[in-house]
């Protein structure tokens, strides 16, 4: 049972379609237990289910965020790009919004190289120092710059591997999935009725296509770590 109260409605989360689930045809049958109806073709999420799940998972980041560790938001989904970009502002986490990088946190030393690599062309940028050079050197390593903050922009202050994965679809997710699996780290995923349960440490029933839906469910994690970043500054 929860420990604390994070005002998770159930008319609110109506309002936010997050019990519609997909097309019955499309449903993973591990799911089953988190489906409370059906509606002509698509299932119905219990959100009692979601409710219970919801209330365990911002009391886990709450304790991790009091507790100093470090998360990264995945959502690589065009609806969710922009609102996971500011729910991880908001609530000073890392973040990819965009393709995931393969390798990211399995072959996190070639990351940390491409990092190093990121921070200092910004710096030259900024600086002026690019300009400075002639313009083919200074076209090819804006090139890269460019590639480089669509992609690392969102981890470039990410010195280690992160504590605690929350991810906004299993499937667009996967090989971030996969990544944190092999690592053996932690995972929370927004979880619709297609995705596999099982895959993850805390998973979330909930419609992962909304962007309402997605934004509640974010909107309460990120309230969460919020509250424990700042509960740890007060115990100081």
């Amino acid at each position: 049972m929860t420990r604390r109260y994070w005002n998770i409605n159930l008319e609110e989360m109506l309002e936010a379609g997050v019990h519609f689930g997909h097309n019955i045809k499309k449903w993973n049958p591990k799911m089953a237990p988190y489906i409370s109806a059906k509606r002509k073709d698509r299932h119905i999420t219990n959100l009692i289910s979601t409710a219970r799940f919801l209330s365990e998972a911002c009391d886990l980041v709450y304790d991790a965020a009091k507790g100093g560790k470090q998360f990264l938001i995945v959502g690589t989904k065009k609806i969710a790009a922009d609102l996971v970009f500011r729910s991880a502002i908001s609530a000073r986490c890392h973040y990819v919004n965009k393709k995931w990088p393969g390798g990211m946190l399995t072959n996190w030393s070639t990351t940390e190289t491409r990092l190093e690599k990121f921070r200092d062309l910004s710096t030259k940028q900024k600086t002026g120092r690019l300009n400075r050079l002639p313009k083919r050197d200074a076209a090819i390593l804006k090139r890269q710059l460019s590639h480089l903050q669509r992609y690392l922009d969102g981890i470039k202050y990410m010195a280690e591997l992160p504590d605690i994965v929350i991810i906004v679809d299993q499937h667009k997710g996967y090989t971030a999935l996969r990544e944190c699996l092999t690592l053996g780290i932690p995972t929370i995923c927004l979880m619709d009725t297609n995705c596999d349960p099982d895959l993850t440490d805390l998973p979330i029933p909930a419609n992962d296509d909304s962007i309402s839906s997605i934004r509640f469910i974010l909107n309460k994690l990120v309230f969460a770590i919020s509250k424990g970043r700042s509960d740890s500054i007060k115990n100081r």
